[in-house]
Formats: C-alpha cells, structure tokens, sequence
C-alpha cells in the first residue's frame, strides 16, 4: 500500500500540537489561546482522514480546503504563541512543520483542481 505522505505529517502535527497544549497549560498556565491552537491543530489531520474517503473528487477538494483553511489558522495561532510562550527555537521547529504541511495540502488541491478539469 503506498504510504500517504499528508496523513502521516498532519497526524504528526496534531501530536505536537496535543504536547505543546499540554505544555503551555501546566508551564505556562496559558489556557485560552492554546485551547484554540488546539482545535485548529489536531483539525487538520481530521479533515484529511475524512477526504480519504470522499465520495468525489469535488467532496475530495472541499475537504481537504477545509484542512487548508485550518493549518492556516494553526500559523497564526503559533505566530500569537511565539511572543511570550515559546522560544524562537521551539517556535521555528513547529512553524517549519506546519508551512511544510500547508505546502503539501496546497499542491494536493491544485493537481485535484486540474484534474477534476481533466
């Protein structure tokens, strides 16, 4: 079976993003921001399981726009995140991850767009 690239790194990411909820909230007593990081975090890698079985190819794109729209919202929670809770070190690694994933998606949604134009 071949190996799906975006559901392993967003299932990665959504790990990452549990442990740095958990992180900010017990070191840090940060519970409001991080609650939100945490919903748009670990959505990503769901909205992906779920265009794993789309029913179309449109249903296949929707989906995984949403998973867009969400890693997008992740990096702006991260950038807010960055200004007092997280060194610049810890802010780079996890913001690498996350503009790697959004490149992913957006390749995904392109090559289905051009298809689905056939």
């Amino acid at each position: 079976m071949k190996e799906n690239i975006i559901k392993n790194k967003s299932f990665d990411f959504a790990v990452r993003i549990v442990k740095l909820n958990q992180y900010l909230c017990n070191n840090k007593k940060e519970f409001v921001l991080s609650k939100q990081l945490l919903r748009s975090g670990t959505s990503v890698g769901a909205m992906v399981r779920e265009a794993e079985h789309a029913e179309t190819k449109a249903d296949f794109k929707h989906k995984m726009g949403i998973a867009q729209k969400e890693i997008n919202e992740t990096l702006y929670w991260l950038e807010l995140k960055a200004t007092d809770y997280l060194t610049t070190e810890q802010f780079e690694d996890i913001n690498a991850h996350a503009v790697e994933i959004i490149k992913i998606i957006t390749t995904i949604i392109k090559t289905t767009k051009a298809n689905i134009k056939g």
